[in-house]
C-alpha cells in the first residue's frame, strides 16, 4: 500500500514546486489588494494556467504520448522517466516508435506534473475562499464555487488516471476533455463572480447567447470525439470530403459507438473508415452550424455589447481558419493546438458573457 502511494505523493510534491512560483508571483503583484481582490487575481492566474493546461493536454494527445508512461501517477512507479531509464530503454528498444520513448515518458509526465500544480493552486482558492467567508460572513463571496471547483478537479484527475489504465479509450480521454473546459468554464464564472461587470440585455439576447453556448459545448464534445478517434483526415478536402464527393457513404452507427476500444468497434472488430468519416462530416456539419448561430449572436450584439460581438467574431474566425488547416495542410500541430486553444477560448467567452447577462 505504502509503495503504491508513494508515486502519488512525489508527483504531488513535484506538482506544489511547479506551483510555488505562480503564488509567489501572485502575492507580489496582490499585496495591495482586498482579500477579495487577491482572490480573483489568483483565480484569473489559475485560469491562465488551467488554459495552458488544456493546450498542453492536446500536445501530450497529438504526439501521442498519452501512453509515455503506461502506468500511474508515476512512471514505472518512479517519479519521474529519469528514475524510470530502464523501463523505457527497454520499451523503446523494442518498439522504436512505439507508444513508450524518452521524449513521451517526459511530455506525459510534465502535464501531469502541470495538472497537479493546477491542482494545488484550486486548493488554495478553496481555502483562501472559506477563511475570508468565516471573516467578513456578510459581504464575502460564496466559498461554495471554489469548493465546487476543487471537487471538479479531483474528478479531473480521476479521468487523467483512467486515459492511462484504460489505454485511451475513447470515451473516457474525451470526457477528460471536457472536464478540463469544464474547470476552465468554472474558473472563468469564478472570476466573474469576484467582481460582477454586468452587461444589460434583454431577455431574448441572453436566451441567444445560452443557446450558442449550448451548441459550442455539443460542438467541443464532437471535436474531442474526432480527436481522440484519429479521424480528423478521414475527410482529407474541404469542402467536399474525400475523393471530391461531398457525401461519401457514412457509418454513423459504428462511428458513435461510444463504449469501445481506440481503433476498435464495440464488437471487437476494426473500425471502418465509414465510420471515421461519419465523425468527421459530424463534426463539419456541427461546424457549420454553430458558425452560423455565432455570426447571428454577434450581429444581435452590437448594439448592446460592441466589444463582446468583436471578439466572438474573432474567435469564431480563429476556429473556422484553424480547423480548415488540419484538413488542407494533412494536420500540422501548430493548427491543431490552435483549434483546441480557440475552441477553449471560445467557451470561456460565451460563460464569461453569460455570466454578465445573468
Amino acid at each position: 500500500m505504502i509503495d503504491s502511494l508513494l508515486p502519488l505523493g512525489q508527483v504531488a510534491a513535484i506538482g506544489g514546486a511547479v506551483a510555488i512560483g505562480p503564488l509567489l508571483w501572485w502575492r507580489q503583484r496582490s499585496r495591495e489588494s482586498t482579500p477579495a481582490g487577491r482572490l480573483r487575481a489568483l483565480t484569473l492566474l489559475t485560469l491562465f494556467l488551467t488554459f495552458d493546461l488544456i493546450v498542453f493536454g492536446a500536445f501530450t494527445r497529438l504526439t501521442d504520448s498519452g501512453l509515455g508512461c503506461p502506468d500511474w501517477p508515476g512512471c514505472y512507479s518512479a517519479a519521474s522517466p529519469a528514475g524510470a531509464h530502464a523501463h523505457i530503454e527497454a520499451a523503446q528498444t523494442a518498439m522504436p516508435t512505439g507508444p513508450v520513448t524518452h521524449g513521451k515518458a517526459w511530455i506525459e509526465m510534465v502535464h501531469r506534473y502541470l495538472a497537479s500544480g493546477v491542482g494545488l493552486l484550486i486548493l488554495v482558492m478553496a481555502v483562501l475562499s472559506w477563511r475570508l467567508k468565516r471573516r467578513s460572513a456578510e459581504s464575502a463571496p460564496s466559498p461554495w464555487l471554489p469548493t465546487l471547483t476543487l471537487a471538479w478537479v479531483c474528478v479531473q484527475g480521476g479521468f487523467g488516471a483512467l486515459t492511462v489504465t484504460m489505454k485511451l479509450f475513447p470515451a473516457i480521454v474525451t470526457l477528460h476533455l471536457l472536464l478540463g473546459m469544464g474547470l476552465l468554464m468554472l474558473l472563468a464564472w469564478q472570476h466573474e463572480a469576484y467582481q460582477p461587470q454586468p452587461v444589460a440585455a434583454p431577455l431574448a439576447l441572453r436566451r441567444a447567447v445560452a443557446v450558442v453556448f449550448v451548441l459550442a459545448l455539443v460542438q467541443v464534445a464532437l471535436g474531442g470525439w474526432v480527436s481522440t478517434n484519429y479521424a480528423v483526415l478521414a475527410c482529407d478536402e474541404f469542402p467536399t470530403c474525400h475523393g471530391g464527393q461531398w457525401w461519401p457513404h457514412l457509418d454513423f452507427a459504428q462511428g458513435f459507438q461510444l463504449w469501445r476500444e481506440l481503433g476498435q468497434r464495440a464488437d471487437g472488430g476494426w473500425l471502418g473508415f465509414e465510420a471515421l468519416a461519419a465523425i468527421h462530416m459530424a463534426h463539419r456539419i456541427g461546424a457549420a452550424v454553430v458558425f452560423a448561430a455565432i455570426l447571428s449572436l454577434a450581429w444581435a450584439l452590437r448594439r448592446h455589447a460592441p466589444s463582446w460581438s468583436r471578439w466572438l467574431l474573432a474567435a469564431a474566425g480563429w476556429q473556422l481558419a484553424s480547423g480548415l488547416s488540419n484538413v488542407v495542410l494533412d494536420w500540422p500541430i501548430v493548427a491543431a493546438l490552435a483549434h483546441t486553444a480557440g475552441a477553449a477560448m471560445l467557451l470561456a467567452l460565451l460563460i464569461t458573457l453569460l455570466a454578465r447577462l445573468r
